[in-house]
């Protein structure tokens, strides 16, 4: 495949895979998406040294005039936080915009996509996407799950979205053979609150433990991806029957609104940050640097057990 002539990838991102250092993906949607400017330049300068403090190197993904990026400079992190035609990039727009030199935030789908092109092992996200609530009726189920179906990398997420069906998402995950584990938690997370009430296919001890599990299930050759449930901190989480209330009157929202496909997650999570005086919008942050932090320890185990 002729892949060097779509990407760029930063010579220290790239001497680190060269010499298998520690290297940790992040997303650029939860950037152009996700949080207002300029708030999101400073979490996306934060959450690359959340990477750095543990030891591994911060790779954010993103395509920016048709080019492929892997890891951004300063100002193609600004460009993304500005979000001035930026688009929400999944798999089936990667070519795309790539063909048509557009700009675009990679989504988890699209992000591991730009792992696998640069052999990246580990991956952290906010919360990844699933089988959207009543999906049994609308089919609306994110490509994230797919992506998870088939992609080598190890995605570390709060668990799915609250907004979600998060008992279909595990059963479709768990239908297409992705293995669901929790880091030091035998309950999948519900993104802004530690517990949803269903249970993770494996409870590893910790990070070292996640790393062996990985490193295990590349050498017997199993593709797909790997779902590790880290639960955000006990002092930001929120109470789970409160964010439930709060997710109904989203829902009702986006539905007054009109407001479907892949611009409901945006719009619901605007919705919430609302509705909760911006107590959800901390928590979104603060479980997103947890995840960073965590998929650096990881990528770190790793590392050193190969």
């Amino acid at each position: 495949m002729e892949l060097n002539k779509y990407i760029d990838i930063q010579p220290e991102i790239a001497e680190a895979l060269t010499e298998n250092l520690p290297v940790v993906a992040l997303e650029s949607t939860i950037l152009s998406h996700g949080m207002p400017y300029p708030e999101n330049l400073d979490f996306a300068a934060e959450v690359e040294r959340a990477v750095r403090s543990e030891g591994a190197i911060p790779a954010t993904m993103a395509i920016v005039g048709g080019r492929v990026k892997i890891g951004l400079t300063k100002d193609e992190l600004e460009l993304m936080c500005k979000a001035e035609n930026v688009g929400k990039v999944s798999r089936r727009d990667f070519a795309i915009y790539v063909a048509e030199g557009r700009d675009g935030a990679t989504t988890v789908a699209s992000t591991m996509m730009c792992c696998a092109y640069a052999g990246i092992q580990v991956f952290a996200t906010g919360g990844i996407g699933g089988v959207h609530r009543h999906g049994e009726v609308t089919m609306d189920v994110s490509a994230d799950l797919q992506e998870l179906a088939h992609t080598n990398v190890a995605v570390v997420c709060a668990g799915a979205k609250q907004i979600l069906d998060i008992g279909r998402t595990l059963e479709y995950l768990e239908t297409m053979g992705v293995p669901v584990i929790g880091n030091g938690t035998s309950d999948f997370p519900a993104f802004y609150c530690r517990k949803s009430g269903y249970g993770v296919d494996y409870a590893a001890k910790d990070e070292a433990d996640i790393a062996k599990l990985i490193h295990t299930k590349q050498e017997l050759g199993l593709k797909g991806g790997m779902l590790i449930g880290n639960p955000i901190p006990e002092e930001y989480a929120m109470d789970f029957d409160y964010m439930e209330e709060v997710i109904q009157k989203a829902l009702v929202k986006a539905d007054e609104a009109g407001v479907y496909g892949k611009n409901i997650t945006p719009f619901l999570l605007a919705s919430i940050k609302d509705i909760t005086g911006g107590k959800a919008f901390e928590a979104n942050v603060k479980l997103a640097l947890n995840n960073a932090r965590c998929a650096a320890k990881i990528a770190k185990a790793l590392s050193d057990m190969e």
